[in-house]
């Protein structure tokens, strides 16, 4: 039992030395933990809805009030004409917009009932269906409260969904699938490759011969850059041929805009390869390190709004992310440059850093 005792003293002294087992012991629950309860989440809440208030009466800012109360929404500053709502959704912080006709409460008085317009964007179908059906909750409630004895009131509900009015489930999945194959494919390839030559020991034989080092990393980035692009072209026709979702936007710019992506992830692929020795360790990082964080954080599966604010700004570093934007703006809303430069720069912005800061710890570890 002494011996025993020994050997047990041993093996926690041994975990109290090395960190990382302490970090996978400790750290993993606590994150998983804080993601699965902010950030996997389905909830709709805080929703951008704007108003387009042309009666401007008692019974359109009841209604208003109970949007303005309902933590489903957050009202935005109010539309003047119906000019302004396809704007409105471009910009891509608007959900839904609900728009009052004229004489609404005199329509509700005198005939008992009244028309309302819900305007919702449902390139996300899900959030749309979800937004509807809050509203709808707002709405009948507001009924029951304006009915008097026996004689109720009828507010007939006109709902429009603009980019997706048949609702279909691609026109989230795609664009969602699209980065996180096209990211995980680059990051993976790219990075095993070389770390690959290292273990080999070839990589020093590449690196004394006549050859520029920048050669030799370009010699190995291009056929994936190739085959990525490839890759791409197939998802695309797989889209419009078989799951029937047409590109609404430019497909040249789409293209264009995936290249740019395509680099970056390469970019990423590099710099992970440059600070890893073996190939198990590179495919870890570059399967766990970039699949959780591209499905939590891209937006296609959970709604980014509704995270916290430091889970918020994480997002912001995922390429994936800003390259799903792109191609929901370009593909399903047929937006062109002016809508996705924002998006564009940082993606350009991401892939110099990366290049930058791989090629400068490749130097470095190989030396």
């Amino acid at each position: 039992m002494k011996q025993l005792g020994t050997f047990i003293k041993k093996e926690f002294r041994h975990v109290f030395r090395d960190k990382k087992t302490l970090l996978l012991l400790f750290g993993l629950p606590v994150v998983q933990i804080v993601l699965f309860g902010f950030a996997l989440t389905n909830e709709i809440k805080d929703s951008k809805l704007v108003i387009v208030d042309y009666a401007r009466d008692a019974a359109t800012q009841e209604i208003i009030e109970r949007f303005r109360a309902s933590a489903h929404f957050d009202l935005e500053e109010s539309l003047l004409s119906h000019l302004e709502i396809e704007s409105a959704f471009k910009k891509g912080k608007v959900k839904m917009v609900l728009v009052f006709p004229v004489n609404f409460e005199k329509d509700l008085v005198h005939q008992g009932r009244a028309d309302l317009q819900l305007i919702a964007d449902a390139s996300d179908p899900n959030t749309a269906t979800s937004l509807v059906n809050f509203a709808q909750a707002i709405i009948s409630d507001f009924q029951q409260t304006r009915a008097t004895g026996s004689y109720g009131v009828q507010i007939v509900l006109e709902t429009r969904n603009i980019y997706n009015p048949e609702l279909k489930g691609t026109t989230n999945f795609v664009p969602g699938v699209l980065a996180l194959v096209l990211l995980l494919i680059c990051v993976l390839m790219t990075s095993v490759s070389i770390v690959k030559e290292k273990e080999n020991g070839t990589m020093e034989i590449l690196l004394v011969s006549p050859f520029s080092p920048y050669m030799v990393i370009l010699a190995k980035v291009v056929p994936y850059l190739l085959l990525s692009i490839v890759n791409l072209i197939f998802i695309l026709a797989l889209s419009v041929f078989l799951l029937d979702m047409p590109i609404n936007g430019s497909l040249w710019l789409l293209i264009s805009v995936s290249i740019i992506f395509i680099i970056t992830a390469l970019s990423l692929g590099l710099l992970i390869s440059s600070v890893t020795d073996s190939q198990q360790t590179a495919m870890l990082i570059s399967l766990m390190g970039m699949l959780l964080p591209t499905m939590m954080f891209t937006g296609f599966l959970f709604p980014l709004e509704n995270m916290p604010m430091p889970l918020q700004v994480i997002a912001n570093f995922i390429p994936s992310k800003w390259y799903y934007i792109i191609v929901k703006d370009v593909m399903i809303k047929g937006l062109g440059v002016a809508a996705i430069w924002k998006e564009t720069l940082v993606l350009i912005v991401m892939t110099f850093f990366l290049l930058a800061l791989s090629i400068k710890k490749f130097k470095i570890r190989l030396a």
